[in-house]
């Protein structure tokens, strides 16, 4: 049977980019830190624990960064925060593990030097149409669609589904610069 490809549509009713210094003062940020961004509900399919893993390799390499993990629980919290106090990693995370307002979301997005999304299933996910209104570089998981929409090396870099795989292509964007995704993420 005829079959067409409908990608998830941008959002652009969050608000347009805001500066980066303005953003991180109003999230309390530090100007110069690296921050990733882990954006939306947080459930078992998105990873959040693959991600929670990278953080010991990914500090060792880029020590001034921070993992922004924006969103509300959607299920227990506990075995999250215990792995948390397992790795010793909290002065790393920001967590503002509440409901985001819509007014808000530009502040995350506009913080962001990059957007993580490690999650372990997806079809497609309004998160990357997000990263790609407020112009950030994404590091998704080779997962359903999600990396049909983040065309590995030219708007983002792509991953397997575990931390070593992620923490890998996290530093790879680091050190190649994530700004130098952005004309093609506009492009695309």
């Amino acid at each position: 049977k005829p079959v067409q490809f409908v990608s998830h549509p941008l959002y652009d009713n969050f608000g347009d980019i805001i500066g980066k210094p303005v953003a991180r003062k109003k999230l309390g940020l530090d100007e110069n830190d690296f921050i990733i961004l882990f954006f939306g509900f947080i459930r078992k399919y998105k990873g959040l624990d693959i991600l929670l893993d990278t953080i010991p390799a990914v500090v060792k390499k880029i020590p001034n960064t921070k993992f922004l993990i924006a969103g509300e629980y959607y299920e227990d919290r506990k075995p999250y925060e215990d792995q948390i106090r397992q790795l010793a990693i909290h002065d790393h995370l920001v967590l503002c593990t509440d409901f985001i307002p819509d007014s808000e979301v530009k502040n995350y997005f506009s913080a962001a030097d990059m957007v993580v999304q490690p999650y372990r299933s997806a079809t497609q996910s309004g998160v990357t149409p997000l990263a790609y209104h407020f112009e950030v570089p994404m590091v998704v998981t080779n997962v359903g669609g999600l990396a049909a929409m983040v065309p590995d090396g030219r708007v983002g870099l792509v991953a397997e589904p575990h931390a070593d795989a992620v923490a890998e292509k996290i530093i790879e964007m680091h050190a190649s610069g994530p700004q130098n995704f952005i004309k093609a993420i506009q492009e695309e």
